[in-house]
């Protein structure tokens, strides 16, 4: 499968933006947000991490091999490409979130995220994932 490139930079952070005992001030940084694809870590949470997404446009093609993704919706419309199963058989499948749902990716699975509009999104993942993909 071909990722072809944006027209556009991913912004992504992966340093933890809060620490322990401090308030998540996520409408600050959404305020703040000049990009189209931004990926900020907020915090860390015993193994795992909490992102901020602030998207629009769509991401490559891609999988996490020993992950899990969990994305949930603050604001806007957001959309999960399924692969097409192997067997040639099974059609891919659209996942659409709105606000205040979310949708967990199983470790393995080919998926492309994509924002039809600015969007908000939290990610929880472990902290050993790599966003992009393996």
């Amino acid at each position: 499968m071909t990722n072809p490139t944006p027209s556009y930079p991913y912004a992504t952070h992966l340093n933890e933006f809060f620490g322990p005992l401090e308030v998540v001030d996520v409408p600050a940084l959404e305020t703040a947000c000049k990009d189209r694809w931004y990926n900020q870590t907020l915090c860390k949470v015993n193994d795992s991490v909490i992102r901020l997404g602030i998207v629009q446009g769509e991401y490559h093609w891609h999988k996490h091999d020993h992950d899990d993704e969990f994305f949930y919706v603050v604001e806007g419309r957001f959309l999960i490409d399924l692969e097409p199963a192997a067997d040639g058989v099974t059609p891919g499948r659209v996942v659409e979130l709105m606000p205040r749902q979310g949708f967990v990716v199983p470790k393995g699975v080919v998926h492309r995220t994509r924002a039809p509009e600015r969007s908000v999104i939290l990610m929880i993942e472990t902290a050993a994932i790599v966003p992009t993909g393996s």
